[in-house]
């Protein structure tokens, strides 16, 4: 049970507050001299005196963590991993070229003649943004500065604003090249190309029901997304397209580069990530926003968020190897096992309702590197095919971003609002995506076949 009780503590401390690399590091260091000292206990009397039989303990507990240092040379041997500060960097410098204001203004004028156009044009810029950049916060920060306020002036429901922009920002979550799919396959210990090309079916459903429900709600009820008068300073129609298609072609070509490689087998996703960075720098000298500074602050931001990646990769390896020392893993199979009901589709259900509760609390990374190991055997066990599993994963990390009270994207929006926009009416607006999103979901679990994915069990 100590591996049981190590879980709940770092979730415990997690939650009020602690730093996620330094918990999962001070709990397994602590857990693994408790665990070595009550493995001495089992061999050594009580009248040999307290302690030696704690000094015996403490110097099993240490020895656990021999094999550390080659876990962690593994870990900075992966070549997978090498895409997450390259396609980190990709995202920063298009986010620091200004490529989300041009596009959500082109489009935005581009579909705003019709009821709920510049929500439309929400959806799929951040579907682009998504496919361009893959980091979330970014994306809702970008949208909610420069989309947020046109469809206040016009008009527009503050909850379906909101939660549209909510939703569309978390798309990064799941369409490629999605940080959190490049993290399951290293965990998964399957091609990120498989998971790339499996996600883009049900990424692509998500856009085209994002504006489906919002043509519905906005044809029913008018008041609630009105079109936007032409603007004529901004040139006829053909201007106006012409416009658009030059800010968004650019970008275009950028996904079908970094994709594009990766899907036709040319390249692999760190090559593709470093042609992405390349594209990116282009992009910044097209659009003549290029410095030298720049290149610095975007280089010095994806330092500090692959060093916290890899900061927590490191505490959540000594906690996993703890957890598996002292017999967690073997409780969590038996339990998960014996779920009532089928046991393939109880574990589905348990482990989906499990990760979506803690995406309240806690980041994607952490659910990467802690829970999901701890199911990979027991779905290992039930013979799951794992690049089904790990986007029904993705996709319900992506829900967690949304769900109140805690959704990641619900404060990201909040932080950069105006102030007369309330948290509860976001909470309302990003209810019925929330829907949407579990019903994809439910399609992508019962009929994976309608999205092209083969499932080998």
């Amino acid at each position: 049970m100590i591996g049981i009780i190590m879980f709940f503590t770092a979730l415990f401390m997690l939650l009020i507050g602690f730093p996620v690399a330094f918990t999962f590091a001070a709990v397994s260091v602590f857990f693994g001299m408790i665990a070595g000292i009550v493995e001495v206990m089992s061999y050594m009397e009580l009248s040999q005196g307290l302690i030696p039989i704690i000094t015996e303990g403490l110097y099993e507990g240490v020895l656990m963590f021999d094999y550390m240092p080659f876990r962690i040379y593994s870990i900075q041997q992966n070549t997978i991993l090498m895409a997450i500060p390259m396609f980190i960097f990709m995202g920063i410098v298009l986010q620091k070229t200004g490529l989300a204001e041009k596009l959500l203004e082109s489009m935005g004028f581009l579909f705003g003649e019709i009821r709920g156009g510049v929500a439309i044009s929400t959806v799929l810029v951040g579907a682009l943004l998504a496919a361009s950049t893959g980091v979330v916060g970014a994306s809702v920060v970008a949208m909610g500065v420069i989309s947020l306020p046109v469809m206040m002036k016009y008009k527009y429901s503050v909850p379906l604003a909101t939660g549209t922009i909510c939703a569309s920002g978390t798309l990064g979550q799941i369409i490629p090249p999605s940080i959190v799919l490049i993290i399951l396959g290293d965990v998964f210990q399957v091609p990120v190309g498989d998971l790339f090309a499996s996600a883009v079916g049900p990424g692509l459903a998500l856009v085209g029901a994002y504006i489906l429900f919002i043509l519905v709600v906005s044809y029913f009820n008018k008041d609630m997304a009105p079109a936007i008068p032409a603007d004529a300073s901004r040139g006829n129609k053909k201007q106006q397209v012409k416009k658009a298609l030059i800010d968004i072609v650019p970008s275009l070509t950028l996904i079908v580069l970094v994709l594009g490689s990766i899907f036709a087998g040319i390249a692999t996703p760190t090559e593709s990530a470093a042609v992405g960075c390349l594209g990116a720098i282009g992009l910044a000298l097209l659009y003549k926003t290029f410095s030298t500074g720049m290149v610095k602050e975007a280089a010095l931001e994806s330092v500090k968020i692959t060093s916290m990646v890899f900061g927590i990769l490191i505490g959540a390896t000594a906690f996993s190897m703890v957890f598996s020392y002292t017999g967690g893993e073997e409780i969590v199979e038996h339990f998960m096992l014996n779920l009532p009901g089928d046991e393939k589709w109880g574990f589905i259900l348990f482990t989906m309702l499990a990760i979506l509760v803690l995406g309240f609390f806690i980041d994607f990374i952490e659910i990467s590197y802690i829970i999901v190991p701890i199911l990979i055997p027991v779905s290992q066990t039930l013979g799951i095919d794992p690049v089904w599993f790990a986007i029904l994963i993705a996709m319900n990390l992506q829900t967690s971003f949304l769900t109140p009270p805690f959704g990641f994207s619900l404060f990201y929006l909040k932080g950069c609002a105006p102030a007369s926009v309330r948290t509860t009416q976001i909470y309302k607006g990003v209810l019925p995506f929330i829907a949407i999103q579990v019903i994809i979901l439910a399609i992508v679990a019962f009929y994976p076949e309608f999205f092209g994915m083969t499932i080998t069990n």
